[in-house]
This record gives C-alpha cells, sequence and structure tokens, in this order.
C-alpha cells in the first residue's frame, strides 16, 4: 500500500466528507430543519466522523490514530440511528433514507477496513509531514 501523506486522501475521510454534506443537505428545509435537536445533532455526529479520521491520522501514534477512528466508526453507528428517526418522524423520504444509510454504512466500513491495517501494520509510528507544504493566507505572515 503506497504511503499517504494527507487525511484528504483516505477514502473514508472522502466518504465521511460526502455523508456529511448529505446529512446538511438533508437537514436543511421543512420540518427537519425546525427539530432543532436532532438536526443539530445529526449534524455534529456527521462532522465528527470527518474531523475524528483527520484528527487521528494527524495523531503521534497508531494507538492513537486507531482510538481516533473508533470514535469516527462510532459515529457512523449514530448518525444511522439518527437517520431512522429522521424517516420514522418523516423528516427524509424513504429513498433518502436508504441511500444515506447506504452512505454511512459504507462509511464505517472504509473505517472498519482502516482499522484492521493499523492493527495488522508494522509500521511504527504514522510520520505524515514530510513533504507538505502548507498555503498560508496572503495577509498573514508565516
Amino acid at each position: 500500500m503506497p504511503k499517504i501523506e494527507r487525511f484528504e486522501h483516505l477514502e473514508a475521510w472522502r466518504r465521511a466528507r460526502e455523508l456529511t454534506n448529505a446529512v446538511y443537505e438533508l437537514s436543511q428545509s421543512g420540518a427537519f430543519a425546525r427539530d432543532f435537536s436532532l438536526r443539530d445533532q445529526m449534524r455534529r455526529a456527521a462532522v465528527s466522523i470527518m474531523s475524528n479520521i483527520a484528527e487521528g491520522f494527524e495523531s503521534r501514534t497508531i494507538a492513537l490514530y486507531i482510538d481516533y477512528l473508533g470514535r469516527a466508526k462510532a459515529s457512523c453507528g449514530e448518525v444511522r440511528s439518527q437517520l431512522y428517526i429522521a424517516v420514522d418522524r418523516r423528516y427524509i423520504s424513504a429513498e433518502s433514507f436508504e441511500q444515506s444509510l447506504r452512505m454511512a454504512e459504507s462509511t464505517g466500513q472504509l473505517i472498519h477496513g482502516l482499522i484492521r491495517y493499523l492493527v495488522n501494520s508494522q509500521a511504527k509510528s504514522p510520520v505524515h509531514e514530510d513533504r507538505i507544504e502548507y498555503a498560508c493566507i496572503p495577509d498573514v505572515e508565516r
């Protein structure tokens, strides 16, 4: 497996990003948008998936990385559970539910595969910034 040097290159993170955008899209109108509690919790859970993948990738050790991935996978479960509430309350259609549920399940499977890879990996340290250049905001000095 080639070395991945940025979390943005991870398929699990990309899929989590798609899921997060889908959750925002689903929850931005109608009765769903007015159910502030469910809407906000579901959005936080979706954002948590991609954030924990990124935070784990940038962490100091494989053990921490795996821990963050476990949190991301748990947040996938949370989103899936909240999708059931949304469809039960008729905030989303059955079709949107099925599509979003598949997206959440596949994201969880990708995270699980990444965890399994890391557990079985002989890597000692997740060094990720060998050759990364960060763009800076023009008016801000380094």
